[in-house]
């Protein structure tokens, strides 16, 4: 099995103002559509350069396979997501990110807004998600099919990639 773990970042989330939707709701869609992954680390940080380095440093160097960040992916003064990984990843996957942004940007004209980032440390891939429970599922709707072929790829699979998604 294959880990995967997940972080919300909310300011008010965090200080226990907001339940937290995006959260548990990503977790439901991974392990209903992602069967080859189990939930491995899952938390609440605030909008926090710091913490959320820190969080994502640990989770690659303990090997999870995917870690997805919801929240914090806009143009607003504390959204910092896309910013932090941006930092951590050493190769940017950006066929992700646009087809997020204009698969959203179909449904939503201000997705456009959207920063989030794809990209991969060492042999985990980091994806951004926005914060609403509706648009993080909707792009992770999106680019689902891909997670386990990049994630094998990544992790050294020679298999070729013709007809693997």
């Amino acid at each position: 099995m294959m880990k995967f773990a997940i972080i919300t970042l909310s300011d008010k989330g965090y200080a226990k103002e907001r339940e937290d939707l995006t959260g548990p709701a990503l977790i439901d869609f991974i392990q209903k559509n992602l069967g080859f992954m189990e939930l491995s680390y899952y938390t609440i940080i605030p909008d926090d350069k710091d913490a959320l380095k820190r969080e994502l440093l640990e989770l690659c160097e303990a090997n999870v396979d995917l870690v997805i960040t919801n929240g914090s992916t806009g143009i607003a003064p504390r959204d910092i997501a896309p910013d932090v990984t941006q930092e951590v990843i050493e190769k940017r996957l950006w066929g992700f990110e646009e087809a997020m942004r204009l698969k959203s940007f179909e449904k939503t004209p201000t997705a456009i807004v959207s920063r989030a980032c794809v990209g991969t440390r060492k042999n985990t891939l980091i994806i951004n998600l926005p914060g609403s429970p509706k648009a993080a599922i909707e792009n992770i709707g999106f680019i689902y099919k891909a997670i386990e072929h990049t994630i094998k790829k990544l992790q050294g699979d020679q298999t070729p990639c013709a007809g693997a998604v």
